[in-house]
């Protein structure tokens, strides 16, 4: 039996073992009348080589495609073929769109002997603005191309049209290498792509197109998504245009984003039943929209009109009825930077499947409605930058998807809700710049397992606020980002940052501190790290060094001491204002990758290391308020991207090196408060794209260049003062219209006040001063400040800077009088001229300058009386017209009346008035002696007429009635001459008699003394 079933077991192999045999002989009988087929391996030899020969016009730098040799061309990367046929049907050569490697060079157009192909992709590549090729239109089967973010240039070659089996076209313009822009002529061509269902021309500018988009799109039976972002789209047509007729019967996505329509939505667009995604952002859209119509959108799922014109309550009445119509679909509702206003509406709380929810920078206001809390399905919330008040809804722990929270920089306040830890999926939380209260402590965090974004920036003001957990505290989450500022954490370095071991970003900025760095925090690989404005003391580490290199460290305003440490591998590096002691290390220039820093207000001394010059990188320096001294370095030449240097308040000598003139991009120049000498060289006009000359309190002389004013226009800031300048101020000052501080005080300057600085514009126009918190990056391109005298005293100036208006001429010796031009300064804040010559009377109109705060005019000879316009001037809050010769009543009215201290008005003879003890006449009395003075003035007017026409006459006739006597008449000649001799004789008699006896009592007194 045994034998017979291993029989019948061999005959089956040996029937197997035929039949095997003749399929694989039908299989090469098949393959052998295929001639294009290479030897069976399942490549056809000629689309192989149509491969190598595309391969070879390609540049390809990291080796993308080495996996393209052997025979079977099937196996290579990015390449199918049929399964049966062994044609090429697909090659995808698309790559990371955010990292190399990219293919570059040619297209070859041996790709045209791949007839099979349906599917090409060669999007997210570099070919460096080289045109489409024209030839790819002649792929009949062609299904899918995409050549995106491929850096093409040039016109759309209009033979794509041909594509008429095509139902993917993806030409998205933008790419690397600055490519240049890719643009249409018309649109005519997509008439031929009826099976079309996806087209994206992002990117492509189709302002030259002589075809209008909507009629070129709307022949598109099959159009599912239309993508036409950044087109520079400025025409949306409506219903008016009588050649419309919208045929989008199954259009379900159309991307319209980053145009410029500047129109309101048409009707038709909210027709569309079957759009599900609507992207209009930055599309330059007003209102009002055509809120009737929205019941059409009843399978809308997202809806993106941000960064558009919508103001007011458009945005309220836009939720309200989208609430109605598609309060099932809705899934993202993106209403960002605009101009919206009001309460938020409890509608928002209808939308059963939000998922995305943005209404950041608005002007929405109340309270945040207790709605909300009934979108459980919401993952991001962000309401960062309204007005928004009151708390936290408790309900807030209802979203138990939420991930994203944002309700910074509102108007919030209270306390944080406990139930804010109810949020296990949260990842990032927003809660900066409000005013909260209370304490936040480890139970709003305990179930926080997923957080990773932590920030709580407070603003810079005390508040009751606090920040607190155990020592031994180990924290459920492991951040990334963490941000908590201007609040009370601990005295205690917080040692529960040593569980995160995820964390690369620190920010602990204000939080009372006050206690040594642990050595383990270090070791930290950390990107970005403030401590700043604590009082951590201790000394650094000799080398601070992170595992990476550190994009930004600011340990400044503490009270650290010591010596710098002797090398950096950070990029932003601040730790001014501390205790540190020593000089700058000659080894800090072996920090190349440092850009900017920040030294000032420390103790360092001796010379400015030369090795600076290797920080090739560097775009600030600022080693102000040190006790550093010696010259500045003459050979600094490698610093080509320096836009700032402060190394005012040192103890430096010798004159400006020629090397900063070289710098063109220069924004800062402040040496002030040292020692520096000499004039001021011509190379410096080179610098045209100054903002701020500060050359104050040195020893500086010669005249103050007519180049400041014609070659620095961008200047706003210049200050000379304290220095031993000489001549006329230029009148090229004149014309920096930018130049709001002016101070050229304590010099030797002379000459008048030109006229023409009446035409500063900045000084007639309202400065804005926008500051939404203590931004590092800003911080990072240096912090601008500057002493000045206001009011009468010496004042640094920082974060207001910008909008501080002052004009400090005093100290010199300028003469003649103030220029009624001078008035024309409506904005202008402070007008020093004390301490000079000036005369004749203060300008009339004075009271034009309206946003006086400060007026000097003390020690000058300015005469008549204190303009009663100058009562007008509600803003003045110093004067001082003390030393002058001014005369009459002082004003009482308006300002006039807060000013108590006479010695403001002291040395002014003829000034009369509260608060000087000089009374002057009664009112009534007063205006019957001016009509009196009035008529005398006119009696003596004429008396005085009459009296200089008597002199005109008597003046010949008494001369020649004299002279011509003693001229003709002898005897009476020499009388007159000889009465001369006598008494000039009795004269010197006279004279001689009498010194002699002062001489005589003279030398009694020396003798009894």
């Amino acid at each position: 039996m045994a034998s017979k079933k291993t029989t019948l077991l061999l005959h089956i192999l040996f029937f197997l073992s035929i039949l095997s045999e003749i399929l694989i002989t039908k299989a090469n009988t098949t393959n052998s009348t295929n001639a294009d087929l290479n030897q069976g391996w399942g490549c056809i030899e000629g689309e192989r080589k149509a491969l190598l020969e595309f391969k070879h016009g390609l540049i390809d730098p990291f080796g993308q495609l080495s996996s393209w040799f052997g025979a079977d061309c099937c196996e290579w990367t990015g390449v199918d073929c049929n399964n049966k046929t062994g044609n090429v049907v697909k090659v995808d050569l698309r790559n990371d769109c955010d990292f190399p490697p990219w293919l570059g060079g040619e297209i070859s157009d041996s790709l045209l002997d791949l007839k099979h192909l349906n599917y090409l992709d060669l999007s997210c590549n570099d070919f460096k603005g080289i045109q489409i090729p024209d030839f790819l239109g002649s792929f009949e089967r062609l299904r899918y191309l995409n050549l995106s973010y491929a850096a093409f240039g040039g016109m759309i070659p209009p033979h794509l049209g041909n594509l008429s089996h095509l139902r993917y076209l993806d030409l998205h313009g933008e790419g690397y290498s600055n490519s240049p822009a890719v643009g249409v002529y018309n649109l005519n061509w997509i008439s031929g792509l009826s099976a079309l269902e996806y087209l994206d021309l992002g990117g492509v500018n189709l302002s030259k197109a002589t075809t209008n988009w909507m009629q070129a799109v709307n022949i598109l039976p099959s159009l599912l998504e239309l993508h036409l972002s950044n087109c520079e789209l400025n025409d949306f047509p409506h219903y008016s245009d009588p050649n419309l007729f919208v045929n989008f019967t199954s259009l379900q996505v159309i991307d319209l984003s980053r145009n410029n329509f500047n129109t309101n939505l048409p009707g038709w667009l909210f027709n569309i039943s079957t759009l599900r995604d609507l992207y209009l952002n930055s599309a330059a859209i007003r209102g009002p929209i055509p809120h009737v119509k929205l019941q059409s959108l009843r399978n809308l799922v997202t809806l993106d009109l941000s960064e558009n014109n919508i103001i007011g309550s458009e945005g309220i009445e836009l939720v309200n009825g989208l609430s109605i119509c598609c309060n099932n679909s809705l899934e993202e509702l993106h209403l960002g930077y605009n101009g919206l206003s009001g309460e938020l509406p409890d509608s928002l709380g209808n939308f059963n499947n939000l998922r995305s929810l943005n209404l950041k920078y608005n002007s929405f206001d109340g309270p945040l409605t207790n709605s909300i809390q009934h979108l459980t399905n919401l993952e991001s919330l962000d309401l960062r930058k309204n007005s928004l008040s009151g708390p936290i809804p408790m309900g807030i722990g209802n979203m138990l998807r939420m991930k994203i929270l944002d309700l910074s920089f509102n108007l919030m306040n209270g306390t944080i809700p406990k139930s804010i830890g109810q949020l296990r999926e949260l990842t990032e939380l927003y809660l900066d710049g409000n005013s909260w209260e209370g304490v936040v402590s480890e139970i709003h965090f305990n179930n926080l397992t997923k957080l990773e974004f932590l920030s709580l920036h407070l603003l810079p003001k005390k508040q009751p606020f606090r920040f607190h957990v155990r020592p031994e505290w180990i924290p459920p989450f492991s951040l990334q980002y963490i941000d908590i500022s201007n609040c009370y954490v601990s005295p205690m370095f917080p040692s529960w940052l040593r569980t995160q071991k995820r964390l690369e970003d620190i920010t602990l900025k204000n939080v009372g501190i006050s206690d040594t760095i642990s050595e383990w925090f270090w070791k930290l690989d950390i990107n970005r790290l403030d401590l700043s404005r604590n009082q951590l003391y201790g000394k650094l580490p000799n080398s601070l060094s992170f595992s990476s290199t550190a994009f930004f460290v600011d340990l400044s305003f503490n009270r650290l001491v010591g010596r710098l440490p002797c090398s950096f591998n950070v990029t932003l590096l601040f730790l001014g204002n501390n205790l540190l002691s020593g000089p700058i290390p000659s080894s800090i220039g072996d920090s190349s990758s440092m850009e900017v820093l920040h030294l000032s207000g420390n103790l360092l001394n001796g010379s400015i290391p030369a090795s600076i010059d290797k920080l090739k990188s560097l775009s600030v320096i600022d080693l102000s308020n040190n006790q550093l001294s010696g010259k500045i370095p003459k050979k600094w030449n490698n610093l080509n991207y320096l836009h700032t240097i402060d190394l005012s308040k040192n103890k430096l000598s010798g004159g400006i090196p020629s090397w900063m003139c070289s710098i063109s991009s220069l924004w800062h120049l402040i040496l002030g408060e040292n020692n520096l000498t000499g004039d001021l060289s011509s190379c410096l006009q080179n610098i045209t794209e100054l903002y701020s000359l500060d050359l104050g309190n040195n020893r500086f002389s010669g005249e103050i260049p007519e180049w400041i004013g014609e070659r620095m226009s961008s200047l706003k800031q210049l200050r000379l003062r304290g220095n031993m300048f000489t001549g006329d101020i230029p009148k090229q000052l004149c014309r920096l219209s930018h130049l709001h501080i002016l101070d050229l005080a304590v010099n030797n300057l002379s000459g008048s006040i030109p006229q023409c600085l009446g035409n500063l514009n900045a000084l007639t126009s309202v400065a804005l001063l926008y500051r939404e918190i203590d931004d590092d990056m800003k911080r990072s391109l240096y912090s601008d400040d500057m002493e000045l005298v206001v009011k009468g005293q010496d004042m640094v100036f920082e974060s207001i800077l910008p909008i501080v208006k002052l004009i400090d001429l005093s100290s010199n010796n300028l003469w003649g009088e103030i220029p009624q031009e001078i008035t024309n300064l409506s904005k202008l804040g402070t007008l020093n001229l004390s301490r000079n010559q000036l005369i004749g009377k203060i300008p009339q109109k004075i009271g034009a300058m309206q946003g006086l705060e400060t007026l000097d005019l003390s020690c000058n000879h300015l005469s008549g009386p204190i303009p009663m316009s100058m009562a007008s001037i509600t803003s003045l809050s110093h004067l001082n017209l003390s030393h002058n010769l001014l005369s009459g009543p002082i004003p009482t009215t308006n300002q006039f009346s807060t000013f108590n201290d006479p010695s403001i008005y002291e040395a002014n003879l003829g000034l009369c008035g509260l608060p000087l003890s000089a009374n002057c006449t009664p009112p009534n009395n007063q205006n019957h002696k001016n009509d009196q003075d009035d008529k005398q003035d006119d009696e003596d007017g004429r008396y005085m007429t009459w009296f200089f026409i008597s002199m005109a006459m008597g003046f010949p006739v008494g001369f020649w009635a004299i002279c011509g006597s003693l001229a003709l008449n002898k005897s009476w000649r020499d009388a007159y001459f000889l009465f001369f001799d006598e008494t000039r004789d009795r004269l010197l008699v006279f004279i001689t008699e009498n010194m002699a006896r002062l001489k005589r009592k003279i030398e009694r007194i020396g003798v009894h003394g």
